[in-house]
């Protein structure tokens, strides 16, 4: 019963739109403004900076929190992880958008700075060494966390295995969109304005 409620928890945490209430406070509809989509990266290139970081942040928390909500009532590794990835289904998947929402890296960063936090600061490197080469921070979700098994594997425990591949495909799930634009050379860089 204890699991299943911070697994519900977890989940209307996950589905709080930061982005959109961002937006909303600055008269935007950010559904209908870029790619239409509710993280930091449409809200960079929608509304700038700051409300970007705004959005990473509480976007990167929610994940943390819900890690952290598991660890605190003492669930065990694999249900930390469920609760972790029942904050990323909310944030795709979101109770007061219909269950729409946005794509779910922000939130998966912020699971793993949690859940494994050495892991967490390989895939930032990566993450970050990729999109420093390319400016395409799709690209660099989708090579950072399509690694993240190897990562875990290597540094830290397999019991956490199965919920990280199961990140790793949700990561990819929610961006085939952005895999086909790569690959017809049409997927707009960071700061490029929408």
């Amino acid at each position: 019963m204890k699991i299943a409620l911070i697994i519900i928890f977890t989940f209307i945490l996950g589905s709080i739109p930061f982005g959109v209430i961002i937006a909303k406070v600055k008269g935007v509809d950010l559904k209908k403004v870029g790619s239409g989509n509710i993280g930091a990266t449409n809200v960079l290139r929608s509304l700038g900076k700051w409300p970007a970081a705004l959005t990473l942040l509480g976007d990167v928390l929610k994940g943390t929190a819900a890690v952290a909500i598991g660890s605190y009532f003492e669930i065990g590794i694999f249900y930390e992880g469920l609760a972790g990835l029942s904050a990323i289904l909310g944030h795709n998947f979101s109770l007061f958008l219909g269950f729409r929402g946005g794509k779910g890296v922000a939130t998966s960063f912020g699971v793993l700075s949690s859940y494994s936090p050495q892991t967490a600061l390989f895939t930032f490197i990566i993450w970050l060494v990729v999109v420093i080469l390319t400016k395409y921070s799709s690209l660099g979700a989708l090579v950072s966390f399509g690694l993240l098994p190897v990562c875990i594997a290597l540094l830290d425990s397999n019991e956490k295995l199965p919920i990280i591949i199961l990140i790793t495909l949700f990561i990819i799930i929610r961006h085939i969109d952005n895999i086909h634009r790569l690959i017809k050379g049409t997927e707009r860089k960071i700061g490029q304005r929408a």
